[in-house]
């Protein structure tokens, strides 16, 4: 897929290295066709590191997307340069009144706090308000997928003994389902999490479905209202050393993490982590863009 983004984001020049096909503006305006224009609401830390990661996920058809990147104003991002933000994220107020093909809503290191605490959540819960009449499909991640769950199914998050992180073989119900196209019977997804979601809850809802759950870490992949929204409860965007990374943070700062599943070979920290899940995050967001958001929206949404 040509990804339409700024001339001079700086994972651009990344991007073009790993030979995915990124579009600058002036060669996109020469073709005369109608991109999908995709917002991503990024409320991870790391901003430009979810960037790159999502952004590598979403290059794997030949769809073109134009992507804007929205911040909250309730919150100042504290890991991200205020130029960076300024120069490449968009305010929600300066985006609300037109129409969207797709949204992204990613996670954010909050679980441990109820919702209605995070300093944002009035500025979100806006946000999802607004795309149920002006986004054609929202698909959430991680923290992301427990806060569209809770505001707009009612489903509950709980806490879990210990933090869910590590590699773990998920499976597909429903093959038949678009979100699933392509996947095998089993899959691998990185977890990253200390709550889990209400399956029950998530049953008992007509308005809901299971397509993927795992054994360990419950349901992974759920569709409201046949793909109006789209929940993903694991991080299948995230890179060889994202889950790396978290595990030294911890280290650092005393909490005494256990060593992530099935992510370290002979699950030794001192070797490279091994990558196993890419294939399966392509396929996700490749069919998140073509069956619900491509072959739903409008040409023209005048």
């Amino acid at each position: 897929m040509p990804i339409r983004i700024a001339n001079d984001l700086p994972v651009k020049k990344i991007l073009e290295a790993e030979n995915i096909f990124v579009m600058d503006e002036e060669r996109a305006i020469g073709q005369d066709i109608r991109p999908l224009d995709i917002l991503i609401l990024n409320l991870m830390p790391l901003k430009e590191d979810t960037e790159l990661q999502l952004l590598r996920s979403l290059s794997n058809t030949p769809l073109q997307v134009n992507i804007t990147f929205i911040r909250t104003v309730s919150y100042e991002a504290k890991h991200t340069s205020l130029a960076h933000m300024e120069r490449f994220y968009s305010e929600f107020d300066t985006v609300k009144h037109r129409k969207w093909d797709g949204l992204i809503i990613t996670g954010a290191p909050v679980e441990k706090m109820e919702f209605e605490e995070v300093e944002y959540w009035k500025e979100l819960t806006e946000i999802m308000d607004w795309s149920e009449k002006n986004v054609t499909s929202t698909i959430h991640i991680c923290w992301g997928a427990q806060a569209g769950l809770y505001y707009r199914y009612g489903i509950p998050k709980y806490d879990l003994p210990e933090k869910l992180s590590g590699v773990y073989k998920h499976y597909t119900f429903h093959k038949r389902t678009p979100l699933v196209r392509g996947f095998d019977d089993s899959f691998l997804v990185p977890q990253s999490r200390y709550t889990g979601v209400d399956k029950e809850a998530i049953v008992q809802n007509p308005h809901l479905e299971i397509v993927s759950e795992s054994k360990e870490c419950g349901p992974y992949l759920i569709i409201g209202d046949e793909g109006k929204n789209i929940f993903v409860t694991g991080h299948p965007e995230y890179d060889t050393v994202t889950l790396d990374q978290e595990y030294k943070r911890d280290l650092k700062k005393g909490i005494h993490p256990a060593i992530p599943i099935n992510y370290y070979p002979d699950d030794d920290p001192e070797q490279k982590p091994i990558k196993s899940w890419r294939c399966h995050a392509n396929t996700l967001y490749t069919n998140w863009l073509n069956y619900y958001v491509y072959q739903q929206t409008p040409y023209d949404w005048r």
